[in-house]
């Protein structure tokens, strides 16, 4: 106790935020009061460092050098700073940040720490989607880009995501590179950040953001006669993000109606006031849209998660409660999947995320095309060689990777509304689509079981119970085989169970890299009957796997 209780004390002695250290200095006042509360969450806070990894450092915001901080931000930022000096002679960084409490502060602390360790140092203008960043690191040839946010994390949360420039083309970074640069974070958190030099960095023009809406826009005329027509009236949201002014210039760049926003969730508020968490794939996130496109009589739905990197889509119902259904990631990522395809002509490669649907593989094998699979997380999907279209079902969609080599949900929105004007313009629609796509290649219908944890140790747990003891059957159908992919010999892919069923089904486990969760991917195909029947027959099949999953996550 005296040792974490010492450690919180010269945290809290040295500490620039006079927020956190005063939340600090009151947990550990209680802590040596006696308070068992306290004392458990200043030894959380202390007993190890936020992990640097793959998607950077994302947690929650506080004191001690296991939460987001400015402390923690700025040693991120003099190790990443040291790694890109031994790289080049004269390395660079593009900055932005979101809406999200702290981003704003957290991203000029990295700018001058950038800047004083003689690493050009470029602040975007203000808060921007996640997209724009990385489109930046292209637009502007920097060395990496840093982008402040936590995505679709609880209101809690923040974040801190790397790209690199250069051969990684704008991508997410990806090991060994994560490695290296968190040993580097290491070394320089052995340095007080008081005493780390500063400097002033630059602020990019708005020109940097004009070219983002441009070349956004484009892929929304690529189109003949698709500038100026008239598509379906469709409702957006940004979930209280920093979507909505540039969905809207792009929109209108493009020659797009405009849309209709959800006016309680159109500015950026980091505490997201009207939804439980801020991710359109839970549930109730999108009730307030749905309520406005039925007063509105809207035909579409589309939202984006608080950094515009993720798009989700409604349709119309009637069998709902609400009036409409929300589409799978999957359902969106087969649909964009087979507009990229049918336009590629035969050139290029689809890629998906190895929990995605396996229906990708069948609409590129149709058009011609290459299929890869890879593993999960973007930072994978978009370095495919080759690629002209990626997907994972977490609703990332990479539509054009000449421009943002990252998931981006506002050029998907752009191609979402550009295939959905010409289907309007057709009479048909998207879900009349997801029939004419299941009767040409079969019905694949995905759902997703997950179990969101308080105590992390049951993540493992449940892991290590699935591994010891995996089920001889599920919903009736026998499993013929439980694939550990962590192995060597299924391709050390990572803490990923595979159950293949006897009916052609599919059911995936793994982690969540970035809430605390387990998730469960399940899959299932039909080709018998007309098209509406084998969409029932595999969407029936999903919801008893799903049921007959459920029970097992209980470890």
């Amino acid at each position: 106790m005296s040792d974490v209780l010492d450690a919180a004390r010269a945290w809290a002695a040295a500490d620039p935020d006079a927020e956190t250290r005063a939340e600090l200095e009151a947990s550990i006042a209680a802590a040596e009061g006696g308070d068992a509360a306290a004392l458990t969450s200043v030894t959380d806070a202390f007993s190890g460092r936020l992990q640097f990894g793959t998607a950077g450092l994302r947690g929650r915001i506080g004191p001690g050098p296991n939460r987001m901080n400015r402390v923690v931000v700025q040693q991120a930022s003099a190790g990443l700073a040291d790694f890109l000096l031994g790289r080049e002679p004269h390395p660079s960084v593009v900055i932005g940040w979101d809406g999200r409490r702290g981003s704003e502060q957290f991203a000029r602390d990295a700018a001058a720490v950038f800047a004083g360790r003689g690493v050009r140092a470029i602040l975007l203008p203000r808060l921007l989607p996640t997209p724009v960043t990385a489109f930046a690191v292209r637009h502007l040839g920097t060395s990496a880009g840093v982008m402040v946010t936590a995505s679709h994390n609880p209101p809690a949360d923040n974040g801190y995501k790397v790209y690199l420039g250069g051969d990684d083309e704008g991508s997410q970074i990806v090991p060994p590179v994560d490695g290296e640069i968190a040993a580097l974070i290491e070394q320089a958190a052995a340095t007080p950040v008081a005493e780390y030099p500063r400097g002033e960095p630059e602020t990019a023009g708005e020109g940097v953001w004009r070219a983002y809406v441009e070349a956004t826009a484009a892929i929304g005329q690529a189109d003949q006669g698709m500038q100026g027509a008239t598509g379906p009236r469709a409702v957006y949201t940004p979930l209280h993000g920093v979507g909505l002014e540039t969905v809207e210039a792009v929109l209108a760049e493009a020659g797009f109606p405009a849309l209709i926003p959800v006016p309680e969730q159109a500015r950026p508020d980091g505490a997201f006031p009207t939804v439980d968490f801020p991710n359109p794939e839970e549930p109730g996130a999108l009730d307030l849209a749905m309520a406005l496109a039925t007063a509105e009589g809207a035909e579409l739905i589309v939202a984006n998660d608080p950094d515009a990197d993720r798009l989700a889509v409604a349709v119309p119902d009637a069998t709902a409660p609400s009036g409409w259904r929300m589409l799978t990631g999957n359902e969106v990522g087969l649909l964009l999947g087979w507009d990229a395809a049918r336009s590629a002509r035969g050139h290029g490669v689809l890629a998906a995320s190895i929990v995605s649907s396996p229906g990708l593989g069948v609409i590129a094998e149709a058009h011609g095309l290459e299929f890869v699979q890879t593993l999960t997380g973007f930072k994978w999907v978009s370095r495919v060689p080759g690629l002209v279209y990626g997907y994972e079902e977490a609703l990332g969609y990479l539509v054009n990777p000449g421009t943002v080599r990252d998931k981006d949900g506002i050029s998907a929105l752009v191609r979402l509304l550009t295939l959905a004007s010409e289907l309007h313009e057709r009479g048909s629609s998207l879900s009349e689509e997801l029939l004419a796509l299941a009767g040409e290649f079969g019905a694949f219908e995905s759902g997703q079981v997950s179990v969101r944890v308080t105590e992390l140790a049951r993540i493992p747990a449940t892991m290590a119970a699935l591994r010891a003891q995996p089920p001889s059957e599920l919903a009736g159908a026998a499993v013929l085989a439980a694939d550990d992919l962590a192995l060597p010999e299924h391709g050390a892919i990572g803490d990923i169970l595979r159950f293949t069923l006897d009916d052609g089904s599919r059911v995936m486990v793994r982690p969540s890299g970035t809430e605390p969760k387990v998730k469960v991917y399940i899959d299932a195909t039909s080709t018998d009957g007309p098209p509406a029947a084998r969409i029932r027959a595999a969407r029936a099949r999903v919801a008893a796997i799903a049921e007959a999953v459920a029970p097992l996550l209980e470890a």
